[in-house]
């Protein structure tokens, strides 16, 4: 099978697409009680108990559907401690349910259940802005794009044609934080699937995004020489100051293809002696995969300069582990359909370059086509003025099911 004009051009519902989508009249109370009970749950990033019950809870939720669900351990990995020191980083575990892996066309459906709030965040509860206005943790991004997802699964599953499309459920538990123990699971569902629906919210005016930025965090470890500052300082080698050159060096690679944001500099003691310890942290955000590759080799650059400059060692830590996402002609065709099926339905879908990241990011450096903001309407994430536009829950997942019911009815090739 494959994709042809007249699935993006067409702009009305069949009577069987519409007689499946009604499933979805009245589904708003449903939702809403899943997104309430959700956000009750702390999730934090670095809450792995949490993030274990926030799992129980989707467990629960998907296994309705008929796939096979699984919860999958995250990949090791590292960071620099204060001190320079490698040491373990904790991730929780990610969902992952497979329904019909022998089907013509697959597709991969994302999400996460962690939030940026920690367990001991003062954000905790959810409140009522209005009468269709929901404030609370992990609402809009993206315990409500969970609710979506399921939904339209549903519909999917309730349809004549659930046999022509098999799926993938990625749900994992460190997005938030760069995705780096989930990263290579990420990878692997999307080379098996053919296209991508990441349900992250949409902005309140239902725009979605389009390009993204890519993002990399750094840290780079610097050991220099102690010595008494008053009686021997020419005999020290000053981390701190080292740190802050290449602070300083960095930030001047930045330009219109690339930002650069020196975030923390920790080290350095008491007055009287030269410290012989920093960290230096900061993110690099690219626009295209060339800005990538300038930004990488800049940073090898001015470590080598600045530790010779400085007669210190330069321990460098982390990489690019969301690249650039443009709009090429690949991610174009997917949104030309996600429109047209918004066009079906009385929804006008745009969309808009941004610097934020996610998960679409990661899935697309695989070469696969992915709409990354398929899930509700809402704004002011990752702060305590977080909110979900709670009458976009149906709206949404009758968006995300047509998409789903119409790759099922005409196919997609990757």
């Amino acid at each position: 099978m494959s994709i042809g004009t007249d699935l993006v051009d067409v702009a009305a519902l069949s009577g069987a697409e519409a007689e499946v989508l009604a499933r979805l009249v009245g589904a708003r109370p449903l939702m809403l009680a899943q997104v309430l009970d959700w956000a009750a749950i702390n999730s934090g990033s670095r809450n792995v108990a949490g993030l274990a019950a926030m799992g129980d809870r989707l467990e629960a939720a998907f296994a309705p559907l008929g796939g096979e669900v699984l919860r999958v351990a995250p990949a090791a990995v590292t960071s620099l401690d204060a001190s320079g020191c490698q040491v373990p980083l904790f991730h929780g575990d990610s969902l992952h349910v497979v329904m019909r892996p022998q089907a013509p066309v697959r597709v991969l459906l994302t999400g996460h259940m962690d939030t940026v709030f920690a367990a001991d965040h003062v954000f905790q509860t959810c409140r009522w802005l209005d009468a269709d206005t929901l404030n609370g943790p992990g609402t809009a991004d993206m315990k409500g794009g969970i609710a979506v997802m399921l939904a339209a699964l549903g519909v999917l599953e309730a349809s004549p044609w659930r046999e022509r499309l098999g799926w993938e459920v990625v749900i994992n538990a460190d997005e938030e934080v760069s995705s780096l123990g989930s990263a290579p699971l990420l990878a692997e569902a999307a080379r098996r699937c053919d296209l991508g629906l990441t349900f992250e919210p949409a902005l309140p005016d239902g725009t979605l995004a389009g390009a993204r930025r890519g993002s990399g965090n750094f840290s780079a470890a610097i050991t220099g020489k102690a010595a008494h500052a008053g009686r021997n300082p020419d005999e020290g080698r000053n981390a701190l100051l080292a740190a802050a050159d290449l602070a300083l060096r960095l930030a001047a690679l930045g330009d219109d293809a690339l930002s650069v944001n020196p975030a923390k500099i920790e080290g350095g003691g008491p007055n009287n002696v030269v410290p012989d310890r920093a960290v230096l942290r900061w993110n690099m955000r690219p626009t295209t995969p060339e800005a990538q590759a300038r930004a990488q080799a800049g940073v090898e650059r001015l470590v080598a300069e600045v530790a010779a400059a400085h007669d210190v060692q330069v321990h460098l830590h982390g990489h690019f582990a969301r690249p650039p996402k443009p709009l090429d002609a690949n991610q174009a065709r997917l949104f030309a359909l996600v429109k047209g099926c918004g066009a079906a339905l009385g929804l006008p879908i745009g969309w808009r370059d941004t610097g934020g990241v996610c998960d679409g990011n990661n899935l697309a450096a695989t070469g696969l086509a992915v709409v990354d903001t398929m899930g509700p309407r809402g704004g002011a994430i990752h702060s305590a003025d977080e909110f979900l536009c709670v009458d976009s829950l149906e709206e949404r997942a009758r968006l995300a099911a047509l998409v789903l019911l119409r790759v099922a009815q005409h196919g997609w090739v990757r």
